[in-house]
């Protein structure tokens, strides 16, 4: 399979429908009064962590996602119906950030774990909300709010049960093709893996995933190589392997090779250090091989380390390395949260109430050409309302008398005539024609 493991994905969230603006007429009943329904509020986006998947290739020409609109609301009370929820499936072990501030959103390592990514646009009132006993005829209704959109980064650290770690050129792939269904790119040269393969070895009714990530060299903690980008692929495994390359010259040089993993894992991350792990020395096919492995056996076994001798292009030794690898992931089963390296945020459904009326902000802009209001609730009323509705003017009118913005633009220094903004909407001041 294709290994995708960082990608830039937009999403954006449904808009809410529009609120209607209907009396009821009917036979016998000229005065109805409004009867014009709420819109239904927008579909929200949300990325769910899934088994079966292990890379992020679908998202590598699919960048684009967009839920559902609420539907508008209709005469006769008939609510607008709301948008369903898109859902989006990505591999558990995915981290999530916000790709323009670089803020680390959610870390989705068990299955089923969710994240809100994009929140769905509240639907608009209706005539009908807006009726009470002063206000019996509004015409006027809301519009519905746009849903969010954002940009995210999507980053996969593996949650494989096995990684094969070693330097280039070790036999790392030779011997995942070997002991599982992978069908890795092999060839007699460093850096053959650009990116972590991964395979599944199936052993009766257990399935073991293996990932074979790329080759690790002197210096890789400070980001040389490959550097970091092996390093993070191996945080989350629960056991390792450590694959040497056995034709690489003297017993030093193959020592030196496990000593220089055992290194970067103490610079980058020394909880690695603790991991459970066992060592294959492979080629043993070759004659310099076959000469060193026993020396190896003889000094691991000193460590108290397990030692598996392979040949992975002859198959001498792997079916003793399946065992191996099996017994240790039965003995160290992976615990329930432990891999997270982030808190995930509950869904909370709906859209929360302000508890409190928040103070309304006055700014002049920095060219002298007029005030900006800010303030979260005027900001999406201004948006929801039709001004072509002249009694929407008039309610929002008494909006702006609610939060006393005149006497605030007042005492900014406003005067008649400058501009004010709020959001994306400029108008005159006009204190004194505002309830006219």
């Amino acid at each position: 399979m294709k290994f995708v493991d960082f990608v830039r994905i937009n999403i954006k969230a449904g808009r809410g429908g529009n609120g209607c603006l209907s009396f009821r007429r009917e036979k016998f009943i000229p005065k109805g009064g409004p009867d014009g329904a709420d819109g239904g509020n927008g579909a929200n986006i949300i990325i769910e962590a899934v088994p079966g998947l292990h890379t992020l290739a679908d998202f590598e020409f699919n960048k684009r996602f967009a839920a559902a609109h609420g539907d508008h609301g209709k005469g006769k009370k008939k609510i607008g119906s709301r948008g369903k929820d898109l859902l989006i499936q990505v591999p558990y072990g995915t981290i999530i950030y916000d790709a323009d501030t670089k803020e680390i959103l959610a870390d989705l390592v068990e299955p089923g774990d969710r994240f809100l990514a994009a929140r769905g646009g509240r639907g608009g009132k209706g005539n009908a909300y807006f009726a009470n006993s002063v206000r019996r005829t509004p015409r006027f209704a809301e519009k519905g709010e746009e849903g969010e959109e954002r940009s995210l980064i999507l980053e996969l650290k593996l949650i494989a049960d096995v990684g094969l770690v070693g330097l280039p050129n070790a036999g790392k792939s030779s011997i995942l093709a070997a002991i599982s269904n992978a069908q890795p790119k092999i060839a007699g040269y460093p850096f053959t893996t650009l990116s972590p393969n991964l395979g599944i070895l199936s052993v009766d009714d257990e399935r073991v995933v293996v990932a074979d990530v790329p080759g690790l060299i002197e210096g890789a903690s400070d980001n040389k190589g490959l550097g970091i980008y092996f390093l993070r692929h191996i945080e989350r495994t629960r056991v390792l392997v450590h694959v040497l390359d056995l034709s690489s010259g003297s017993f030093e040089n193959v020592i030196g090779q496990w000593q220089t993993i055992i290194g970067e894992f103490k610079a980058y991350n020394r909880s690695l250090l603790d991991r459970p792990y066992l060592v294959s020395g492979n080629k043993i096919d070759l004659p310099e091989g076959a000469a060193l492995s026993s020396k190896i056996r003889r000094f691991m076994q000193d460590q108290g380390i397990t030692y598996v001798e392979t040949s992975a292009v002859t198959g001498e030794g792997i079916p003793d390395l399946i065992t191996q690898i099996l017994d240790t992931v039965r003995l160290h089963p992976r615990p329930k949260g432990e891999t997270r390296l982030f808190a995930v945020h509950k869904i909370e459904e709906g859209h929360k109430k302000r508890s409190r009326i928040e103070p309304v902000q006055i700014v002049l802009l920095n060219d002298h050409s007029g005030y900006r209001i800010i303030h979260p609730y005027l900001e999406k009323a201004i948006v929801r309302y039709d001004f072509e509705h002249d009694e929407a003017i008039l309610h929002f009118a008494r909006l702006l008398k609610k939060f006393k913005v005149e006497e605030l633009l007042e005492e900014s220094g406003a005067k008649t005539g400058d501009n004010v903004y709020i959001g994306d909407i400029v108008f005159e001041f006009q204190p004194e024609k505002a309830m006219e």
